[in-house]
């Protein structure tokens, strides 16, 4: 069982698989023909009642593209009214004037994903012609006074240092940068490896998909734990099952760190560990934590919003 000290206080809402991109390394798949799944807005506006009740703080809808679900304003404006600290993880492809209007609410917080300075390299990343769209939107964000940060994709460190540069140049300064992580379109396996996450998901976080499944985290969405439409979120998230799931991710995750060492591979983008040495650029501190999307040049402490924790699609 999972102890109160343990439980969830940050969740991903992961409510949609439809999004305007198809982007390669999607860790869902999400794009064009994606759908919202099962859940309906009454269905996410009880579960956000739940998990403030359940002492959870901290919210972020992602997706897809989270502003295309039907009922996410809405979301957005009660997660809110309930007090919990609120992301959207959004594209920036297109933004309606109602969303810029929510997005400089007080509470709110805005995520992006960047893939390069020049915009051949992010279109064939999302598969769309779409670089433009999302840096003027970004300027237009910083220019609003919109909290923003930016997660940059990428196993070329000449590609993301220009790509710092360029959203430095804008007046972004919470930046973080990752390697395509092996999950959905960015696998490299038939399967999904446990062994190839942070192994902190399910501490003080976890993730409800769109059908109301409940995973220690988005990356790891094949390890059901239970379901929200059948089950209370409480008693999911301090389920035996979420405790078992979380074991077994640290096990593979440990096993797997073990198999490194023993054969002298100090990869230089290995997942984040404690004083991990083997990223020289910005070696990982000893609290630091691999959320999806955070990177070794953050200090990711549990949290989500409000944290250098930046999920990133």
């Amino acid at each position: 069982m999972i102890t109160t000290e343990e439980k969830p206080r940050f969740l991903w809402l992961d409510l949609t698989r439809k999004c305007q991109l198809s982007c390669v390394h999607c860790y869902n798949a999400s794009g064009p023909d994606g759908n919202h799944g099962s859940m309906t807005g009454e269905q996410w506006i009880s579960l956000l009642d739940q998990a403030a009740a359940s002492r959870v703080t901290g919210v972020q809808f992602i997706g897809g593209e989270p502003t295309m679900h039907p009922d996410a304003e809405e979301l957005v404006r009660h997660a809110l009214d309930l007090g919990l600290r609120t992301e959207v993880y959004s594209n920036l492809v297109r933004v309606t004037d109602e969303w810029w209007e929510l997005f400089q609410h007080h509470g709110v917080s805005v995520a992006t994903s960047y893939y390069s300075d020049r915009a051949e390299q992010h279109n064939a990343m999302t598969g769309r012609r779409s670089h433009a769209r999302t840096r003027a939107n970004i300027e237009k964000a910083i220019g609003l006074g919109v909290p923003l940060r930016a997660g940059i994709v990428g196993d070329s460190d000449r590609i993301i240092d220009a790509a710092r540069r360029d959203l430095e140049a804008l007046g972004v300064t919470r930046i973080g940068a990752d390697h395509v992580r092996p999950f959905g379109r960015g696998a490299r396996e038939p399967a999904p490896d446990p062994a190839n996450l942070c192994g902190q998901c399910g501490t003080g976080r976890a993730s409800i998909g769109p059908n109301g499944e409940v995973s220690p985290c988005v990356f790891s969405g094949w390890l059901n734990v239970g379901n929200v439409q059948e089950a209370p979120l409480d008693a999911i998230l301090s389920s035996a099952a979420m405790a078992e799931a979380n074991a077994s991710i640290r096990s593979a995750v440990g096993a797997a760190r073990a198999r490194r060492l023993d054969l002298g591979n100090c990869e230089p983008k290995q997942d984040c560990a404690p004083k991990n040495n083997c990223y020289p650029k910005a070696p990982c501190q000893p609290d630091q934590r691999c959320d999806p999307g955070c990177s070794p040049h953050d200090l990711c402490k549990p949290g989500g919003p409000g944290t250098e924790c930046p999920p990133r699609n």
